[in-house]
């Protein structure tokens, strides 16, 4: 097996040999190349950090505020695939207790990016010091499974983490304390076959739009050629700078380069989930990373960023909880394909609720759910079993299951009688499209908890 590069390494060795003392002199001597606003804060404070890291976040080094630092080595980390039930933990901890993870884009070390880091970023000038070693040490080194571009999911999926005490039947609540840009920059990709505007299998355009209207333009679509290089598909570099208001924002010129659109960042993981079946092998197609399931994954809800709650339905043992697919920014819907992807380092405090406890919505023992500090959000999928039994892409049928899990918590968690309930959601919530490009497609609602004087 090739070694990791000597910082991932590093990594590797302090989370065995104490790594909060060594951490906390790494944090010191890296302060003078880190942006200060990046330093020396809790988890809870972690979550307001929104400036443009000075220097890239490179594995180990900087504020890592977890009890535990999981690194996204070559041999932590699924390629296009999550964790079965039953699958090797890259990390163990007790419930109740934190972990930090240094998340890894897939964005710019796919196939038809070149799975070069380096040449990739160079081309939009970013010097080789300003790229990630873990993923170059990825997209170099990765062989735990061979890679199919056209098959398999784009996304790094880093861990499972087993939870100690997490049974089936169990609920893992996942409470995202902070998500940091690692570097000041991003990729948002369109991809030929994908996405709201995508051509058909049969060359035609999907209902709704004509072949004039499909994106990627049809005239570019070079599949056919079977070389990822060649596919057309088109993926626009994004800088990340400070803002007027001092916040991170994103930045795309257009035109003639003279001319550029600017945006807030805000930062969440597209993908947490559980192990939620057993397969045979790694590279099974209920294990694509790509649609979200029961077991969460690829859920893309932007909600879910610092100081939102995730409720998974445990299936397996320890819940073997999985992150990967990084955003720095996403409109709902995302209808391109990929929101603005970049690397996060993300803390996350992981707890078992127990059934019975009053510790997760009741709903959550059955289906994700999540909540903010404003809102409730119930989620509906369209097709949540993965690609096992291929995909319903109905965003009618995720809408359906997001207003009866939005029922089930109102009747149940908050006393309402169903038809109130109903009449409520109706007046006063609000559902929204999470993405139409996962093959499942999702539905969330945001249900208001100043509504309700006893939340």
């Amino acid at each position: 097996m090739i070694s990791p590069d000597p910082i991932v390494a590093r990594a590797l060795i302090v989370e065995g040999i104490g790594r909060r003392g060594f951490l906390r002199a790494a944090t010191a001597v890296t302060a003078a190349t880190m942006g200060s606003s990046l330093l020396g804060a809790s988890p809870a404070a972690a979550g307001t950090r929104s400036s443009v890291p000075a220097a890239p976040l490179q594995p180990g080094t900087g504020p890592i505020d977890g009890d535990h630092y999981l690194p996204s080595t070559p041999e932590a980390v699924r390629w296009g695939y999550v964790p079965a039930i039953g699958a090797t933990p890259a990390l163990r901890i007790a419930s109740g207790e934190t972990v930090t993870i240094d998340t890894v884009s897939h964005e710019g070390i796919l196939e038809d990016q070149g799975r070069d880091p380096i040449a990739y970023f160079g081309r939009h000038q970013v010097a080789p010091e300003g790229v990630l070693t873990d993923a170059v040490a990825i997209a170099r080194d990765y062989n735990r499974t061979p890679r199919n571009f056209d098959v398999d999911g784009p996304h790094v999926i880093t861990g499972p983490i087993f939870v100690e005490g997490a049974e089936p039947g169990d609920v893992l609540k996942v409470e995202t304390l902070s998500a940091v840009p690692r570097v000041p920059y991003g990729v948002v990709s369109s991809r030929h076959g994908k996405g709201a505007l995508a051509r058909t299998a049969d060359g035609g355009a999907p209902a709704g739009i004509t072949v004039e209207e499909v994106m990627p333009p049809v005239a570019t679509d070079a599949r056919a050629t079977k070389d990822p290089l060649r596919y057309g598909n088109v993926s626009t570099f994004t800088s990340v700078r400070t803002g007027k208001g001092g916040g991170a924002v994103g930045v795309m010129p257009f035109g003639s380069g003279r001319a550029e659109v600017v945006f807030p960042l805000q930062p969440f993981m597209g993908t947490m989930g559980v192990a939620h079946t057993t397969a045979a092998g790694e590279t099974a197609p209920e294990l694509n990373s790509i649609p979200p399931t029961l077991g969460g994954g690829n859920i893309d809800i932007r909600l879910l960023g610092p100081d939102s709650a995730f409720y998974l339905p445990v299936h397996g043992e320890g819940a073997l909880f999985y992150v990967g697919d990084p955003h720095l920014a996403m409109g709902d819907g995302e209808v391109a394909l990929t929101a603005l992807e970049g690397s996060l380092r993300a803390t996350f405090r992981l707890t078992v609720c127990k059934p019975g406890s009053g510790d997760a919505p009741s709903v959550a023992y059955r289906y994700p759910f999540a909540e903010t500090p404003d809102v409730w959000v119930p989620i509906g999928l369209s097709d949540p079993d993965g690609s096992a039994n291929g995909q319903g892409t109905d965003l009618n049928v995720a809408m359906r299951r997001a207003v009866v899990n939005a029922l089930d918590f109102l009747e149940h968690d908050q006393g309402m009688d169903r038809p109130t309930a109903y009449a409520y959601l109706s007046a006063a919530a609000n559902f929204t499209v999470s993405q139409v490009v996962d093959r499942t497609v999702g539905v969330h609602g945001a249900i208001s908890k100043s509504h309700f004087p006893t939340a």
